[in-house]
């Protein structure tokens, strides 16, 4: 194989590789069925659900402490539901208008499957958070310019704890979730200009 034919096998090497990420991190958005699954002992797949919810609006919208317009203070956020045999959560925050090239405002993971919240402006004990779409490592808050925008805060159970250091990069982060999710439970707010 000549030149030109090394070249374009690493190039399909590289758009592979993108391509089983991207297709990742859109399963993982968007809550696919692998997503949403756990295999019980007899190798079925069946559904688990958890509930979701926060304090964090004010007459149906965000507060502004929690976005760019205020206090940017990181929101609380409560769950229930957490499957047997989860052994850790993360949450993942995201722009629910633009899935295909997905805008992440903050990942948390190894939170404690014991832990049953995140309170406003903490992280749980031993929690870690990864880099966010801007590259920076935590809460990166909600700032719509124009109109109201939706944005969905998504807690998933893990099959086992991701071993990703503190500051892990997004795209790192995502896989690892995606990979050992067995159960997710999602809030959509919305957020004013």
């Amino acid at each position: 194989m000549g030149r030109y034919g090394r070249a374009v096998g690493l190039n399909a090497g590289t758009a592979a590789r993108r391509a089983v990420i991207i297709g990742a991190v859109l399963c993982l958005l968007s809550g696919c069925g692998l997503i949403g699954r756990s295999k019980s002992t007899q190798g079925q797949a069946e559904p688990e659900s958890m509930t979701v919810t926060s304090p964090m609006t004010e007459q149906g919208a965000m507060a502004m402490r929690y976005t760019c317009h205020g206090a940017r203070e990181t929101p609380p956020i409560f769950w229930s539901g957490i499957p047997p045999g989860t052994k850790s959560l993360a949450l993942v925050v995201d722009d629910a208008a633009t899935p295909i090239t997905p805008r992440l405002y903050w990942i948390v993971f190894d939170i404690s499957p014991a832990t049953t919240d995140i309170q406003a402006g903490s992280l749980p004990t031993g929690a870690r958070e990864a880099r966010n779409s801007t590259g920076r490592i935590g809460y990166d808050p909600p700032c719509p310019a124009t109109a109201p925008h939706r944005y969905r805060f998504t807690v998933y159970a893990l099959g086992t704890t991701p071993r990703q250091p503190e500051g892990a990069p997004l795209r790192d982060a995502w896989s690892a979730i995606a990979r050992h999710a067995i159960a997710r439970g999602r809030l959509t707010v919305t957020a004013l200009p």
